[in-house]
């Protein structure tokens, strides 16, 4: 006898560990705020680990709807700038985001155009109320929140 693709599904869905069914996820600031455990969450971070004294600037901005993450690097402009959902993976946030949501600027260089131009995922660590670590496939940095502005 064939099993129904509902039936296989719901066994599926069934199977996974507790809580990997849900997630929590952010599509505003509201959201973000609610996620990240209240307003304190700073919207504006400066690196502090970068290695050539041009600090990369974070913006975490909500327009039309979606929640973006913008890069700028001092001095050279944008490099780049995602949208999504932001959501809670254990510990940290994560911003997912396919090829059509992401703009790499004139900043980026060859490597970071290679591996997300077909879309990635930026991971934010806190590492206390006002240091936060950004990490994704080939860069990571250590950041201290900004005083909110655009970058």
């Amino acid at each position: 006898m064939r099993m129904s693709p509902i039936l296989w599904l719901a066994g599926a869905l069934a199977a996974l560990p507790a809580g990997a069914q849900e997630q929590a996820c952010a599509a505003s600031l509201a959201e973000l705020h609610a996620l990240a455990g209240g307003v304190g969450f700073p919207l504006a971070w400066e690196e502090t680990g970068m290695a050539d004294g041009k600090p990369m600037r974070v913006a975490i901005l909500e327009r039309d709807g979606a929640l973006f993450l913008q890069f700028t690097k001092s001095g050279e402009g944008l490099w780049a700038e995602s949208a999504g959902r932001i959501c809670r993976v254990g510990t940290r946030l994560e911003l997912r985001f396919g090829t059509a949501q992401v703009r790499l600027g004139p900043a980026a260089h060859w490597l970071l155009r290679a591996a997300l131009g077909q879309g990635g995922q930026f991971t934010l660590t806190r590492l206390g109320p006002d240091r936060l670590h950004i990490a994704t496939v080939g860069w990571s940095s250590s950041f201290a929140a900004a005083l909110a502005r655009q970058p």
